[in-house]
């Protein structure tokens, strides 16, 4: 009798919902992940799986998970950083999602969890672990929104090996960076006006690399940034 192979266990990504005003198909306010991101994730062999931003133990819930995806969104509440006003660019600042994110990234890097992070992700992070940023970088002639442009990455770094180039067409969408790389963060990209753009932490046990940049918008259509999802997932399952 032949056997039929099993089908391997995806590992399965984490990832934290964003908070909706309005979403025409289901009518009412809603916790949404950007599709091309859910489908970056399923490309490279993970599961995907919103998860409700709430207070309490961060810890616990994570634990059933192989991996953490820390996706775009709004701004940090600059308090968090220890900025004394508000810049008026300042948008959809929610105190739930900023308490969750950063306690999901503290925990997750805690414990060795692989952890990739994109545009406000990296910005978490860059916070959870004591960094700072730039609140805006200068208005529409200098904000990197709706802006393809080359990025320069570090050799060496988990950010080259798992997009296999040194420089790469980033697609961007913010309006704030990096100022101070947070504890044991190091530099492992930088657009061409000196942007941060890519950061690691060398320190940590388990693996993890963050993006200033949106890899899920040309993931479908550039391998150099489906592989950041695909040395996520494998990073999960080599975990077990």
């Amino acid at each position: 009798m032949t056997r039929t192979p099993a089908t391997p266990v995806r590992p399965l990504i984490a990832i934290p919902a964003r908070f909706s005003a309005t979403t025409s198909a289901l009518r009412y306010a809603a916790e949404v992940n950007a599709r091309a991101l859910i489908e970056a994730v399923w490309r490279a062999g993970g599961e995907p799986a919103s998860i409700h931003p709430a207070s309490g133990d961060v810890a616990s819930r994570l634990a059933r998970f192989d991996g953490i995806l820390l996706p775009g969104g709004g701004d940090l509440a600059p308090h968090h950083y220890g900025a004394q006003g508000v810049h008026a660019s300042v948008y959809d600042v929610d105190d739930l999602q900023d308490a969750f994110d950063l306690e999901v990234a503290r925990q997750a890097l805690d414990v060795g969890m692989p952890v990739l992070a994109v545009c406000r992700g990296l910005q978490v992070v860059n916070v959870a672990l004591g960094g700072t940023l730039e609140q805006d970088m200068g208005g529409p002639e200098r904000e990197h929104r709706h802006v393809v442009h080359p990025v320069a990455i570090q050799r060496g770094t988990l950010l080259e090996q798992a997009t296999g180039v040194e420089k790469t067409e980033a697609s961007c969408y913010h309006h704030q960076r990096v100022d101070r790389p947070g504890a044991g963060l190091t530099v492992s990209a930088r657009a061409a006006d000196g942007t941060v753009e890519g950061l690691e932490h060398p320190g940590l046990h388990g693996w993890f690399t963050a993006v200033q940049w949106h890899p899920e918008d040309t993931a479908h259509e550039d391998p150099a940034q489906q592989g950041l999802f695909d040395a996520l997932v494998r990073a999960a399952r080599d975990r077990h």
